[in-house]
């Protein structure tokens, strides 16, 4: 009689008999958490939040002025193309930003220190669509600084809307972000501005 030719067989089967208590071993209960064991905290994601809401489609106060609110927020992040851009140049003829930050000045002189802006400086203040004029100014924190942004937006008689964002750096103004469209409705979703604009 010989012994000696199971232990072979047992010794192969060693290895496969391992890897399966291991396997079994890491499924635990099928929810991740053992008894007693605290579930983790939920975290609380960002909505989309109008900055001028009489403008955004879904106020009371301005029934019909659907702005292109309807659309979803962009699903993924695409870097914008790459394209050589110069620093953008701070500002002549304003006062240094003191304490109060970028929501100290006057933001109408601000328009008037920038050249896309200037012609539109002295529109009327507006509160809501339908006329030609300046929105409120708004101060929000786009760059995640701490500081916030000024943003001003100007609806012309021909329905188009411009945008124009400055940022204090240093004592200084410097415009970061002209933009214009047909109908133009400006939102926030956390740290992000929105710009939709009406294709239709």
């Amino acid at each position: 009689m010989n012994l000696s030719r199971p232990r072979p067989r047992l010794l192969r089967r060693a290895p496969f008999a391992a890897a399966a208590v291991v396997v079994l071993a890491g499924c635990g209960s099928v929810d991740g958490l053992d008894a007693g064991e605290p579930a983790p905290s939920v975290s609380v994601q960002p909505r989309r939040e109008p900055l001028w809401p009489a403008w955004s489609g879904t106020s009371s106060k301005a029934p019909g002025a659907d702005t292109a609110s309807r659309q979803p927020p962009p699903t993924s992040r695409q870097p914008p193309a790459a394209t050589h851009q110069p620093p953008p140049e701070p500002l002549d003829g304003l006062p240094d930003v003191g304490k109060k930050g970028i929501g100290g000045l006057d933001f109408r002189e601000v328009l008037r220190a920038g050249p896309r802006m200037r012609a539109l400086a002295d529109r009327p203040a507006i509160e809501r669509p339908g006329r030609a004029g300046l929105r409120p100014p708004m101060l929000t924190d786009l760059t995640g600084d701490g500081k916030p942004e000024l943003l001003v937006a100007a609806d012309t008689e021909s329905g188009r809307g411009v945008l124009a964002a400055y940022r204090a750096l240093g004592g200084r103004v410097y415009p970061v972000l002209f933009a214009s469209g047909k109908r133009v409705s400006i939102e926030t979703l956390g740290p992000d501005l929105l710009r939709r604009l009406r294709t239709h």
